[in-house]
């Protein structure tokens, strides 16, 4: 079990979109992950937003131009989701065992985006395998953007991963890393509670 579920039962879609419609409202910037992304790769280029929950930097990339699709675990996220942008594909699947083809998907993403604290809320011990299938879902040359906390200020659960743990999963799923910041308004990385990086998957391609 996800330490994701553990920690919400997997029904906490509605409220956690109700949060983030509150922060909006406030009159906070709520699209900075989808910005990160998309000073990476240009429009039109393939995203998976991978831990997608209800979709929000999903369906603001496809805002932008992009060609999004959807995956997560938590069908009560999901139904945000659908119900936020019922015209964008949303898939429920475990990062753990994720398969694309499997789903009638390509697997030539050219960004791959993992927000909100996914690889510290999957199942204790699937790390590698999740780096694992998601480099295999990007094209030679593609982009692993995973931000996440490393502290308790930063997280809703005990900190498990570290930096160099996961650096060890990305490289042993064929992924380079890039570049590494603070926060997703790409600020310079200063050894702090969050980390935001930057993976390329091994190839002669480049966004």
């Amino acid at each position: 079990m996800s330490r994701w579920h553990e920690l919400t039962g997997g029904t906490s879609g509605q409220e956690y979109a109700a949060r983030f419609a509150a922060v909006a409202r406030s009159g906070k910037d709520v699209h900075g992950e989808a910005r990160f992304c998309a000073a990476l790769v240009p429009p039109g280029a393939r995203v998976l937003d991978a831990g997608c929950g209800t979709g929000r930097v999903a369906i603001r990339l496809a805002e932008l131009g992009y060609d999004c699709v959807g995956v997560d675990l938590d069908d009560s996220m999901l139904a945000v989701a659908r119900q936020q942008a019922p015209g964008l594909p949303w898939y429920r699947a475990d990062l753990a065992v994720f398969e694309p083809d499997t789903l009638g998907v390509a697997a030539d993403f050219d960004l791959v985006v993992a927000a909100g604290n996914i690889f510290p809320l999957l199942a204790p011990g699937t790390e590698a395998a999740a780096a694992a299938h998601l480099a295999a879902a990007l094209r030679p040359g593609g982009l692993l953007v995973a931000g996440f906390g490393l502290d308790e200020a930063h997280l809703p659960v005990p900190p498990g991963l570290t930096l160099p743990e996961y650096d060890d999963c990305c490289a042993a799923a064929g992924l380079t890393l890039v570049d590494r910041f603070a926060t997703w308004d790409a600020d310079p990385y200063d050894r702090g509670g969050y980390a935001v990086s930057v993976h390329r998957r091994g190839g002669t391609s480049s966004p």
